[in-house]
């Protein structure tokens, strides 16, 4: 493939992106103008709200101003007075994630890989720019600079996941960056290295598990709570599109859900509103959007609630005793327990970090205060995740076959 289709194939990739991103939100909402409102609404105001739902779930800040009638109709407080939405849909940027891993992989397999990586990159942010600025209005206006850089970030995220993925027609310069890289790591000491590596899979082990687990309960939650959440359904008087679209938001939300539900396994909880908190050990909760998923949500707090804290602690136990017996080979006493405060450090960085991009603000009010403590998530993780996995690697340390042979002796 020469560098003229290289290049225009690598900016087709990067259009479709855009593409997929924005209709997702768009067909239902333009079936909902031709059928619903018979064509009466601007079809601008349908692509406008595409756009900014797709902004929003990159992370990019959209400052509102609701007139009466519609603060009114949504329960929401101070109408006319301009508000920022800074929450992530993060529904989207996983998308676009999963998108970017497949271009990445499609563009690598070129001749012109670099080549590919670039124009995909420039077309992916001119694109960004330009639904930015399409959706530009005095009611709802994302910032431009954010809407063209932050799209782009996560998108660059997926391609170099789907490149570093691909190893057919790798250039020379790439190789070598690679070799050094590894040669520069191959020259530190063994223990320093080992010890290294075991925290870091450690530590990213640890946090999917409870992540795992988190989703595991929020689809129990979901599940165990449906006649409430079909009955918040039916309260709010949507036609069938109009559900269909609700519930389209509802999945690009999902993902924070989750976190959220980790954040309450980590103990910290998380807050959907100024002054209200869902933890194990105790549940507030105000006035919260007519959101049907949310009835998911516990009323009051749960009687066995505190047993949810066990999960980092028997995920990093757990994750200890399977590499306790590699470890324990290589590492001493000593460096065991450096391993253990890096998994919990590891860990307790990634479910923090999550816990970062899910929290913002909803709304006006109260709604400016939504999802979890960030820090406070990421250093109970640690502390939790820490423990138990030096509980895990002194347990594992303690049946291995050397030890039980010392012993006998």
């Amino acid at each position: 493939m020469n560098r003229q289709l290289t290049a225009l194939f690598a900016a087709f990739e990067a259009i479709l992106v855009v593409a997929i991103g924005v209709a997702i939100p768009l067909v239902p909402l333009t079936l909902l103008w031709g059928i619903q409102f018979g064509l009466a609404i601007d079809w601008a105001v349908f692509w406008r709200v595409s756009v900014d739902t797709w902004l929003l779930g990159h992370g990019v800040d959209i400052t509102m101003t609701l007139d009466p009638a519609t603060a009114a109709q949504l329960g929401l407080p101070a109408a006319g007075a301009p508000f920022t939405l800074t929450i992530a849909l993060l529904g989207f940027a996983l998308l676009t994630v999963l998108l970017g891993v497949r271009a990445g992989r499609r563009v690598a397999e070129t001749r012109h890989r670099i080549l590919g990586e670039l124009v995909s990159l420039g077309t992916f942010a001119l694109a960004s720019f330009a639904v930015t600025f399409t959706a530009l209005h005095p009611d709802a206006r994302p910032s431009l600079v954010q809407g063209t850089l932050l799209p782009t970030l996560v998108f660059a995220v997926g391609m170099a996941i789907g490149v570093r993925r691909t190893r057919n027609l790798q250039d020379d310069r790439g190789s070598s960056i690679r070799s050094s890289i590894r040669n520069w790591i191959n020259d530190w000491p063994a223990p320093v290295r080992d010890g290294a590596v075991t925290a870091l899979r450690g530590g990213a082990a640890a946090a999917a598990a409870v992540f795992t687990l988190a989703a595991a309960l929020t689809a129990a939650a979901i599940l165990i709570s449906y006649a409430r959440i079909i009955t918040l359904y039916e309260g709010l008087h949507t036609e069938v599109l109009g559900g269909v679209t609700i519930t389209l938001a509802q999945l690009a939300l999902l993902p924070n859900l989750v976190i959220y539900t980790a954040s309450w396994l980590v103990g910290p909880g998380f807050a959907l509103g100024t002054g209200s908190a869902v933890s194990p050990l105790a549940t507030q909760l105000g006035p919260i959007p007519a959101i049907p998923v949310l009835g998911a949500l516990p009323a009051d707090a749960l009687a066995f609630g505190f047993v949810g804290l066990l999960v980092p602690i028997v995920a990093g136990f757990l994750v200890g005793a399977i590499l306790g017996p590699g470890a324990r080979r290589k590492l001493g006493r000593r460096e065991l327990v450096l391993v253990a405060i890096g998994i919990g450090i590891v860990g307790g960085v990634i479910l923090g970090l999550l816990a970062w991009a899910s929290t913002g603000a909803a709304g006006p009010g109260r709604l400016h205060d939504v999802g979890p403590d960030a820090i406070a998530v990421g250093g109970w993780a640690a502390l939790e995740l820490g423990l138990g996995a030096m509980a895990g690697l002194f347990a594992s340390l303690k049946r291995s076959p050397a030890k039980v042979g010392e012993a006998e002796r």
